[in-house]
């Protein structure tokens, strides 16, 4: 009797995707656009911080939004109507974005100038957004104090993908068992190299810090293309 052939699907796509992205990273090196992959769970405030990180970016970066959603255009509305460019993406039903999406989206994005800076919002969870490579330059990650501090000891992937770790919601930390030490430290023990920052989308704290390292990033990219 002959061998069942077995073939392992999710090892085939990711690896085709990687291979995409790849692809990819150099297509958006030609036009000169860094592409930022934000991930984060539902509520972790991913709109909220692209809204604050605006007013630093006006007058350095000509940017843009894609906003991944299984359904809905409520995000890509708020930025649109807070004059930030932005695009809805649609998965129809899938609960990540892959390289070909991406490049989908970015190649519908109809602006007067040319972006420097394209972030993805990517749909709202902790483990599928972060097995996919987007061909984003940079992968940031969202942690808001009500979630928990645990969330880097449960789901590691997410903190091991990412370069930048925010820590949302710094503001409400008086009402919330929440360790910013302790989430901190769990990211660094998968990822040594995460940078952490800490803000509040809300109150404005924090968020220069963080736009001024991702303007700083944008930059060398330029310089080095």
């Amino acid at each position: 009797m002959d061998e069942v052939k077995i073939i392992e699907l999710k090892e085939s796509i990711l690896e085709d995707n990687d291979r995409d992205a790849e692809k990819l990273r150099g297509e958006l090196r030609d036009k000169g656009i860094f592409l930022i992959n934000l991930m984060s769970s539902p509520g972790s405030g991913k709109t909220s911080t692209l809204l604050a990180l605006d007013r630093y970016f006006r007058g350095h970066l000509k940017w843009g939004v894609m906003e991944a959603d299984i359904d809905s255009d409520v995000d890509a509305r708020t930025l649109l109507e807070a004059g930030i460019p932005s695009i809805q993406l649609h998965t129809g039903g899938m609960c990540h974005l892959d390289a070909d999406m991406t490049r989908q989206g970015i190649n519908n994005f109809n602006t007067e100038e040319p972006l420097d800076l394209v972030v993805l919002e990517n749909i709202g969870n902790l483990v599928c957004p972060a097995e996919f490579d987007t061909g984003a330059m940079l992968s940031m990650t969202i942690l808001s104090v009500p979630e928990g501090d645990d969330k880097p000891v449960k789901y590691t992937l997410m903190y091991e993908k990412s370069d930048i770790m925010v820590i949302n919601k710094i503001d409400a930390l008086p009402v919330f068992d929440f360790d910013p030490e302790a989430a901190e430290a769990a990211a660094k023990k998968v990822n040594p190299n995460i940078k952490v920052f800490r803000i509040s989308a809300k109150t404005g704290e924090g968020v220069a810090e963080l736009a001024e390292y991702i303007i700083d990033e944008v930059r060398k990219y330029t310089k080095s293309k």
